[in-house]
């Protein structure tokens, strides 16, 4: 039996579902790195200080789920773009070379790897409708149904792909709707799209979701399960609706969503959130393994290398 030398896991509460361990073996499989294990932990918002206090040096980094994206916040020191203006992280990566100076406790670097995740999934959903790459498009209006965390990281990648958009035709702002139960009940998703600089924000109440979608070049669902169901019905009903635009349901259960049936029943690219897990876990896994992770890369490119197994690991499980 192989020695563990390295350790990463998932945390959050609950955390059975996770595929997140699916995803990490696949590339440490992939990588050849078999000193190194990827656990996964129930961990809720008052247990955490527990655990980062019981860590040793073999651990190198951990996926973060609700409800602890915010709770580590104060425990380490943002270290992207992502984490530094949306102020949640899913990904903490260790330190130990100053754990004597820090108490033996290592430096934690925090990063969001959702944002670019989403960027990443609508470039691949792009290149495989075999059309204009992501790049390419016009991409002038988008919406993003929900207000929670999830919703902020859509609003922030979504700036992106606007912001990319414009400079590509003529500079002019884009225009982000969102839509929820409680219009601008999260301030950050205000505050991202200002400090992006690239669109105007508009936030509707959820029965003006359909119109929202209605002409969209991007959207992204970020409510849970069968929360969207009725959003479907009046997608499947409209004999007006016909979508031209990439859907992101980060849902991946059910799969596919009802609101991606009806998506694509109406002729519209839809895409499940099977796609953001899996881009964003491969950044995970380059942040995790550092030196070990790009040694065994080799100058290939981790996207090309990563991707098959870790998707062929992923359709497996569900």
């Amino acid at each position: 039996m192989t020695q563990v030398n390295h350790r990463c896991a998932v945390l959050g509460k609950p955390i059975a579902h996770s595929l997140s361990p699916v995803l990490h073996g696949a590339a440490y499989k992939a990588l050849g790195l078999d000193d190194w294990a990827y656990e996964r932990h129930e961990i809720g918002e008052d247990d955490l200080k527990g655990f980062l206090d019981g860590l040793d040096p073999t651990w190198r980094g951990l996926s973060l789920t609700m409800p602890l994206k915010k709770t580590v916040q104060p425990y380490g020191t943002p270290k992207d773009a992502w984490a530094k203006s949306l102020k949640v992280a899913n990904t903490a990566v260790f330190d130990w070379s100053r754990a004597e100076a820090h108490g033996g406790r290592p430096e934690i670097g925090l990063y969001n790897t959702d944002v670019p995740g989403i960027i990443y999934a609508f470039q691949h959903a792009c290149d495989a409708d075999g059309g204009p790459s992501l790049e390419e498009r016009d991409i002038r209006r988008a919406t993003v149904i929900g207000n929670g965390n999830t919703a902020a990281s859509a609003a922030c990648a979504i700036s992106v792909m606007l912001a990319a958009s414009a400079d590509a035709v003529d500079g002019h702002k884009g225009e982000l709707t969102v839509a929820a139960r409680h219009p601008g009940k999260n301030p950050d998703i205000a505050r991202i799209v200002a400090e992006e600089n690239s669109a105007q924000l508009r936030e509707v109440d959820m029965e003006q979701a359909i119109e929202a979608l209605r002409g969209a070049d991007v959207a992204v669902s970020t409510i849970p399960g069968h929360a969207a169901d009725v959003i479907a019905e009046a997608i499947e009903t409209d004999d007006s609706f016909f979508p031209h635009g990439i859907l992101l349901d980060v849902v991946y259960d059910p799969r596919p969503s009802a609101l991606i049936r009806a998506w694509r029943a109406k002729g519209g690219l839809a895409m499940g959130g099977e796609e953001m897990l899996l881009y964003q876990a491969i950044l995970q896994v380059r942040l995790m393994t550092g030196a070990e992770g790009e040694a065994a890369l080799a100058g290939r490119d981790a996207m090309t290398t990563l991707e098959p197994p870790m998707r062929r690991a992923l359709e497996e499980a569900l």
